[in-house]
């Protein structure tokens, strides 16, 4: 009953503040299971974000939130568990490395067995066939528990949508910095989440860095037209496409 309460009246001062104001450009607001990316210039985007989705889309989605920031007080971790029903994320854990593709041969011992058959006069080695691609499946089976990765994952297998910003950390720019990888992988393990681009506007004005009393100015949401990751797409080709469909949200 509180985090309700506190819900009601953290929507009434982020709207007053803010605007608060969505303008679904590109798609619908509709409850389907979504990925949220968009630009990060301010710990309020979380919250801009939230208070700009319908409450039947609010009540779905979960934002991520830098777990040493959200955590730091006993009011921001109920505030961002019992209202926002966050994710946190360890911004200083280390990402895990990629699992080697299921079928794929180990590349010294390959070298190996090949030299060595060279050196004794034998065949030419046969062409190793192609790895086979793992599944989205697979692929969410081989993230360690330890990946930053990882209580997304859990998010999105629960069936919730979230809120990410693939920068991965705050810019300070007219555009967002280059995406890190995170994004890629999500849409990899997840093809059929459909991925939203957003382009949030001015909330850095709001709260700039160091101050700690907000100032009144209008804010906006623009949401995009999904995009998807196309059947044997790089992951920076990926990432980059991702980055201009949020920075093309800006002129809108």
């Amino acid at each position: 009953m509180l985090a309700k309460l506190m819900s009601f009246l953290l929507l009434g001062i982020v709207r007053f503040l803010t605007g608060s104001q969505a303008r679904w450009y590109g798609c619908p607001p509709k409850a389907e299971q979504r990925i949220y990316f968009a630009n990060h210039q301010s710990h309020a985007d979380m919250v801009l974000i939230w208070a700009a989705l319908p409450e039947e889309l609010r009540s779905i989605t979960r934002p991520i939130a830098a777990k040493d920031y959200w955590t730091k007080t006993p009011f921001r971790q109920w505030i961002t568990t019992a209202v926002f029903n966050a994710v946190y994320v360890d911004r200083q854990a280390t990402p895990a490395r990629a699992p080697a593709p299921v079928g794929a041969p180990d590349a010294t011992a390959t070298a190996a067995t090949e030299a060595d058959t060279a050196m004794a006069g034998g065949p030419d080695p046969s062409p190793e066939a192609p790895p086979r691609t793992p599944s989205p499946e697979e692929l969410r089976a081989a993230l360690p528990g330890s990946d930053p990765l990882a209580p997304l994952v859990r998010a999105l297998e629960s069936g919730d949508s979230i809120v990410i910003f693939p920068e991965g950390t705050r810019g300070h720019g007219d555009e967002p910095q280059p995406f890190k990888s995170g994004l890629f992988k999500l849409a990899q393990m997840f093809p059929q989440v459909v991925l939203v681009p957003a382009w949030i506007n001015n909330v850095q004005r709001v709260m700039p860095k160091g101050e700690v009393v907000p100032v009144p100015i209008l804010c906006s949401v623009t949401f995009g037209a999904p995009v998807q990751l196309e059947a044997g797409e790089e992951r920076r080709p990926f990432l980059d496409r991702a980055r201009r469909a949020v920075i093309a949200l800006r002129e809108v």
